[in-house]
C-alpha cells in the first residue's frame, strides 16, 4: 500500500479491519474456550481480498484485492492449526520473482480467486467471478495451480456455484469481463469434477452477475442494473456501476431447457448479491428469498456498503403472468445468507445471515429467521464485535432442519483481534458452544465453507 494514508481519500475498504494483513502464518494447538464438538472433523475455510502490493487508494475497489484463504483445521475436539495463504496467481508470482502458477489461463487473467473457497469432488477450490479460472489448493492451503475441471471448462467460472443436494452436481451462471460482452453461460459440473453441460445465454449488456438461484425445475438468472461503465475502465480498478436505465429482471431457465425457453420477468429496481434460497410452489409460482439493496455502486464506487445496506425479501414470481410479489421479511441489514444444505432448492423454514454495518466500530450480529412463523432471533457477539457469514454444519443423528452449528470468524474491533466461533443454530440463548482464539487479525472478507475430512480427505 502506498505511503499516502487511506483516510485522506476516505477509502473505508482499506481502513480498520478491511486493511490487509502482511504475513502468511501457521499456528498450531490453538486455545479453545468452551468445547468444540468432536464430530467436527475438517476445515473451516474463508476467502477474501488482501492486496500484497501498492494500490491507488483513491480508486482501489475492495473486490479486486488478491485472494487470501484463512483456514482452521478441527479434529476430535481440538483446533489443530490455523493457516492463511495467498491464492496463487500470475501477479503474485511476478511480485515474488517466480514463474506463473501451473494450469491453463483461458483469458490471461493476472489475478487469483478472492471470493469463495470450498470442497467439491474431493478437492479444495478457490473461486472468483468475472472470468477467472478456479485454483486448486492442497489440504494445507498451498496453491496447486489453476484447474479448469480437468480440462472440461471452456472459459469462465463463478464464485457462487450451487450444489444440488439431490444430484450433488454443481450449477453455475458465469460472466466474463471483458471477453463476453453479450452473453453469460450456464455451466453444470458433474460429481466427477468434470463439466457435463454449458449453455450460452444472450443478454442485452454486461451485467455483474454475482450469483444465481436453483430450484428443482429452474435455473434463476439475475440480470441486474449494475453494468460495465466504460468511463470507469480507465480511471478505476473496477468497471461496474449502477445503471437503472438497464432495468432489472430475473430469468427462469428450465434446467434442461434452451436459451429461447427462458421466461424473463421484470422485478423492482435494486441489486442482489446473494439469494438465500429458492423453490417451486404447487401453484406453479417460484419463491425466492434474497438480500436486496436499493442501489449499488451509485455513489460509493469502491465497495458495496456506501449507498445502502440490504434487507431480506421474499419474492413470489409467477411465470404465467410474468409478475412478482415482494414481501419484506426484515428491514434491518441482512447479508451473507445461508441455510442448511439439505433444504436447498425446496421449501424450507430457517435461514441465517450476518447483519453488517457501514459504521466503524459497530457490532455485526448473527441473525436467525424462522420463515414459517416470522420470528427473528439475534446472536449478539458483543460491543464492537463483527461476525461474518454464518456457515451451517448439520449435527450428527438429527434431521431437524435447524439441528446444526453455525461457524464464522468474529473480529473484535476494540482488541483488533479475531476468533473462530461455533454457535448452536437451535439455541442462540446457549451462547457460544466454543471459541478459538486466533493468532492474528482476519480482515473482513467474503465467503467460505466447511470442508469435512470425509468430503476432502487430508493429503
Amino acid at each position: 500500500m502506498s505511503k499516502t494514508s487511506a483516510q485522506e481519500f476516505d477509502n473505508q475498504y482499506l481502513r480498520g479491519n478491511y486493511a490487509p494483513v502482511t504475513e502468511e502464518i501457521t499456528a498450531t494447538n490453538l486455545e479453545v474456550v468452551g468445547e468444540l464438538p468432536r464430530e467436527l472433523n475438517g476445515r473451516y475455510l474463508r476467502n477474501g481480498p488482501n492486496p500484497f502490493n501498492d494500490v491507488n487508494l483513491s480508486t482501489h475497489h475492495w473486490f479486486v484485492g488478491a485472494g487470501m484463504v484463512h483456514g482452521l483445521r478441527l479434529r476430535e475436539g481440538k483446533a489443530e492449526w490455523y493457516r492463511n495463504r495467498y491464492v496463487g496467481s500470475k501477479a503474485l508470482n511476478e511480485f515474488r520473482g517466480l514463474p506463473d502458477i501451473p494450469g491453463p489461463n483461458w483469458n490471461s487473467n493476472d489475478g487469483g480467486p478472492n471470493t469463495n473457497v470450498g470442497g467439491f469432488a474431493g478437492k479444495t477450490w478457490a473461486m472468483v467471478e468475472a472470468g477467472g479460472c478456479p485454483v486448486e489448493l492442497t489440504y494445507d492451503l498451498e496453491t496447486v495451480g489453476r484447474n479448469n475441471f480437468e480440462g472440461t471448462l471452456p472459459g469462465a467460472f463463478t464464485a457462487h456455484p450451487k450444489i444440488d443436494p439431490v444430484t450433488h452436481e454443481m450449477h453455475a451462471m458465469v460472466y466474463a469481463w471483458p471477453e463476453w460482452m453479450d452473453h453469460v453461460q450456464y455451466v453444470v459440473v458433474g460429481t466427477d469434477g468434470k463439466v457435463r453441460k454449458t449453455l450460452d445465454v444472450p443478454l442485452p449488456g454486461m451485467t455483474m452477475m454475482h450469483d444465481m438461484s436453483l430450484t428443482q425445475k429452474y435455473v434463476i438468472i439475475y440480470d441486474q442494473p449494475v453494468t460495465v461503465d466504460f468511463n470507469m475502465v480507465a480511471t478505476h480498478s473496477f468497471p461496474f456501476k449502477w445503471n437503472p436505465d438497464y432495468g432489472n429482471r430475473v430469468g427462469l431457465l428450465p434446467r434442461e431447457g434452451r436459451a429461447e425457453d427462458i421466461i424473463w420477468i421484470d422485478v423492482p429496481m435494486g441489486y442482489c448479491f446473494h439469494p438465500m434460497n429458492a423453490f417451486d410452489n404447487e401453484d406453479g409460482s417460484i419463491t425466492i428469498d434474497l438480500c436486496n439493496y436499493a442501489s449499488m455502486f451509485n455513489h460509493d464506487l469502491l465497495g458495496p456498503f456506501g449507498d445502502s445496506l440490504s434487507h431480506l425479501e421474499r419474492w413470489t414470481v409467477n411465470p404465467a403472468t410474468r409478475s412478482v410479489n415482494v414481501q419484506v421479511i426484515d428491514e434491518s441489514p441482512n447479508e451473507f445468507p445461508r441455510h442448511r444444505h439439505d433444504v436447498g432448492n425446496q421449501p424450507y423454514r430457517f435461514g441465517y445471515c450476518s447483519s453488517p454495518s457501514n459504521q466503524p466500530g459497530k457490532a455485526w450480529p448473527t441473525l436467525k429467521h424462522d420463515l414459517k412463523t416470522g420470528e427473528r432471533k439475534v446472536f449478539d457477539h458483543g460491543a464492537g464485535r463483527a461476525a461474518g457469514e454464518p456457515v451451517f454444519v448439520a449435527k450428527e443423528n438429527s434431521d431437524a432442519e435447524d439441528a446444526g452449528y453455525l461457524m464464522t470468524f468474529v473480529h473484535d474491533q476494540g482488541k483488533d483481534a479475531a476468533e473462530f466461533v461455533v454457535m448452536d443454530a437451535e439455541d442462540f440463548d446457549r451462547g457460544y458452544v466454543a471459541r478459538v482464539k486466533l493468532p492474528q487479525r482476519i480482515p473482513f472478507g467474503f465467503h467460505g465453507n466447511w470442508a469435512s475430512d470425509a468430503s476432502v480427505p487430508p493429503d
